[in-house]
């Protein structure tokens, strides 16, 4: 049986938290980092954009902050919150370029790709 939303929990363990209503983020843009089988790219880390990180993901093509508007994407500014591709993020951090996590809004699934212990490091939502 498919996992439903409610159940979906973070990194610790806990139910996932919203990351981002405004804009709207997520896989199912609902505002959290849900994940399905189907989201392939993993959308599950809560990130808080940098403008170090939206210039980097641009340099590798990856055009966060260029609005979208047929696809529903405002464009990223610094201060905003996204749901990442776990994958991008870590491509990030080895770069030295990685944004700070929510990471009561991260995926649990993001376990699969990144410690928690490194997760930890970059959370800005840990008292």
């Amino acid at each position: 049986m498919a996992e439903s939303f409610f159940e979906q929990q973070n990194v610790l363990g806990l139910v996932l938290e919203t990351c981002c209503q405004e804009p709207v983020t997520g896989f199912f843009r609902d505002g959290f980092c849900h994940t399905h089988p189907d989201d392939q790219g993993g959308h599950t880390v809560c990130a808080h954009m940098t403008d170090e990180f939206l210039q980097y993901s641009l340099s590798k093509g990856n055009d966060l902050i260029t609005p979208w508007e047929e696809w529903g994407f405002p464009g990223l500014k610094a201060g905003d919150r996204w749901c990442l591709c776990a994958a991008r993020w870590i491509e990030a951090y080895e770069a030295n370029a990685a944004p700070p996590v929510y990471i009561r809004a991260t995926h649990i699934n993001t376990l699969k790709m990144i410690e928690l212990a490194v997760l930890k490091q970059h959370a800005i939502d840990l008292c």
